[in-house]
């Protein structure tokens, strides 16, 4: 049957890509249905600022020819503090990242069809056996992966992903010249990856600054659209508005110019993820939510959540196929297990930080000061006792609406 499949993969951004790498590397027979043009990828659908370590790097098999800048370090920045953690990383060019991925595991065997948007999946006895896209072309699998993301077409579908609205974050991102990273009023940020907490700039959220070399640097913000978390919200400001409020304000851009052509624009959810699969079907990358407190890494974890599926599919297919609900939750287990362990405390982190008011920001960076790394780490990992550490009893009026709102 020509258009029969071993595994469908819906989506073909770093999630998509790699599962099909690794299944293709695997001797698996799939195939990728990409929405945009192959001409045009990765266009609208390049969505991050690339912030990665070498931990993704090694793991992945991820060449240095995709690198836009190697970095030295992590700052955290509030509106009147700053934190160092000397931490290794690299800026990617997304745009080669995705590109690799896609002709890598077409090297493997992976076979690419592009403008081809996927609509519904095709259910048969309760099993999901297949894809329509472009509204009537079908093609069918043992498994069926979704990578697309937030939209979810697949995963809703199937009852899958519940994305609320209430947890939908957005960004957006430009490449500038001229930034000015040696600042005297800041931290130098050569060589580095900044993270800013500061509701001055993004109520229910953080903006970056990432070193790309010589005076070049991403920029950009992101917050939750949420009214909870927009009680220091200016009115009517819109997420461009924030942008250009920051490159108005600060110092650092008074001699920054965009470079043409460069914008990007993101969402994601900032929720518990629930179920990630049923019969026959698996959920992945940015269509599962996961955020980290710190400092998110999106990239990392969407590459860990598709290399977990792949080990799953390979699982339900080797010998006797049974790809049943109960096979495939396999991948929750490895989900939960290794790509975002400890999930609950993790997100409660995020939520909480995003609470806080600017003078707690302040107190929080003056206090990662006094800590050393593996204890940010343990924090960072949603560790009970070094979170406690970090807590002071006026607190808990955040907890109460953490609390409040769950």
């Amino acid at each position: 049957m020509p258009n029969r499949y071993d595994v469908i993969v819906a989506g073909a951004g770093p999630a998509g890509a790699q599962c099909a790498r690794d299944l293709a590397k695997r001797g698996y027979k799939v195939v990728i249905l990409e929405t945009e043009a192959e001409a045009e990828f990765p266009s609208q659908s390049n969505k991050s600022t690339g912030g990665t370590f070498a931990s993704m790097m090694t793991s992945f098999g991820i060449p240095n020819d995709v690198v836009m800048h190697a970095t030295e370090s992590v700052v955290l920045e509030s509106p009147n503090e700053h934190f160092i953690q000397d931490q290794p990383g690299f800026v990617l060019d997304f745009e080669a990242f995705k590109k690799f991925l896609v002709e890598d595991g077409r090297d493997k065997g992976a076979e690419y069809r592009f403008d081809a948007r996927v609509h519904e999946p095709i259910v048969e006895d309760g099993d999901v056996v297949g894809v329509r896209y472009n509204c009537d072309q079908e093609v069918y699998s043992e498994i069926v992966i979704d990578a697309t993301g937030p939209a979810a077409p697949l995963a809703k579908d199937l009852k899958i992903a519940n994305l609320e609205r209430k947890n939908h974050a957005i960004g957006i991102e430009y490449l500038f010249e001229g930034v000015d990273l040696t600042h005297p009023d800041f931290a130098n940020l050569t060589d580095a990856m900044m993270l800013r907490l500061d509701h001055e700039y993004a109520p229910g959220g953080y903006s970056w600054i990432f070193h790309t070399g010589d005076d070049t640097a991403k920029v950009g913000i992101c917050y939750i659209q949420n009214e909870r978390y927009r009680e220091h919200a200016t009115h009517n400001r819109t997420v461009d508005g924030y942008l250009e409020h920051w490159l108005d304000t600060d110092p650092r851009f008074e001699n920054a110019r965009r470079i043409a052509d460069n914008q990007v624009r993101g969402s994601a959810h900032v929720q518990p993820p629930g179920s990630m699969s049923t019969d026959s079907f698996m959920a992945i990358g940015d269509t599962v939510p996961s955020v980290d407190p710190v400092w998110g890494e999106g990239i990392y974890k969407c590459m860990k959540s598709a290399r977990a599926a792949a080990v799953t599919a390979d699982r339900c297919l080797t010998k006797k196929i049974d790809t049943s609900a109960e096979e495939t939750s396999v991948y929750d287990d490895l989900w939960n297990e290794q790509v975002a362990p400890r999930q609950n405390r993790r997100l409660m982190m995020t939520r909480l930080l995003y609470f806080a008011s600017n003078k707690r920001y302040d107190q929080l960076i003056r206090d990662l000061n006094k800590i050393s790394r593996d204890t940010l780490s343990d924090i960072n990992e949603g560790n009970k006792r070094e979170i406690a550490k970090l807590l002071y009893p006026s607190d808990l009026s955040y907890l109460w609406k953490y609390w409040r709102g769950t």
